[in-house]
C-alpha cells in the first residue's frame, strides 16, 4: 500500500504534497488544492493512505483508497 501526506512546508506559507513520506512531488499555497492534489494521486494508486498532517506535523485526518 502506497502512503501519501500533506504536509506544511518550515514556515507554513505553503504545502507539500509527499510520497511514502521521502520525495515532495509538489508545493501548492493552499492546503485544500494541496488536499485535492493528493486525494487525486491515491486514487489512482489504489490501495493507497493519505495522511493530512497539521502545521505542529501530527496526524489530522487519515484516509484510505
Amino acid at each position: 500500500m502506497k502512503e501519501y501526506s500533506v504536509v506544511p512546508n518550515k514556515d507554513v506559507t505553503g504545502w507539500f504534497v509527499k510520497i511514502e513520506d521521502v520525495s515532495p512531488t509538489d508545493l501548492y499555497d493552499e492546503r485544500n488544492t494541496a488536499i485535492e492534489k493528493a486525494e487525486e494521486i491515491a486514487k489512482e494508486n489504489k490501495p493507497s493512505k493519505l495522511l493530512i498532517l497539521d502545521q505542529n506535523h501530527e496526524i489530522e485526518e487519515e484516509r484510505n483508497f
